[in-house]
């Protein structure tokens, strides 16, 4: 009788020991799934970089606010695009891009203003891997261009 406990001892630390070895191997393969890949590529992150500011500037924090696109986009269409509406849009959006400690950024209207530079820093004539993110509310489409 007592071989017999033995047996069955050795029988469920066996299966306990396997199913620690399948934990340990499940383990390893989901932890090397859900790394993130770090070999991302300089441009990729360039890329992303615009488009993230950009989509900084169409979001809102809550429903009671409007958007930073949103409130140029109303300055603009009230002063019926006038040079004095596009001086104040400009002043506002380089305010707005230099608070996010951009260096070279072009924003400009493409749709109503023909391309209208509304805020710049940097000389975007010797601008190299040039990023483009756009946005467009109501008539209004706006281009924002990072270089490095």
């Amino acid at each position: 009788m007592d071989m017999l406990d033995n047996n069955g001892s050795f029988y469920i630390i066996d299966a306990i020991l396997a199913i620690f070895l399948l934990l340990i191997v499940f383990l390893a393969v989901n932890t090397i799934i859900s790394l993130p890949a770090t070999d991302y590529s300089y441009e990729s992150k360039d890329i992303r970089t615009a488009q993230d500011v950009m989509e900084l500037l169409s979001g809102k924090i809550d429903f009671d606010d409007k958007t930073f696109l949103e409130k140029i986009s109303a300055i603009l269409d009230d002063g019926e695009n006038s040079k004095e509406s596009i001086r104040e849009v400009s002043e506002i959006s380089k305010m707005k891009l230099d608070s996010y400690n951009l260096k070279n950024y072009r924003l400009t209207e493409n749709n109503i203003l023909d391309g209208e530079v509304l805020a710049s820093s940097g000389d975007y004539k010797k601008a190299t891997d040039v990023n483009v993110a756009s946005r467009t509310y109501g008539d209004y489409s706006y281009t924002l261009s990072i270089w490095q």
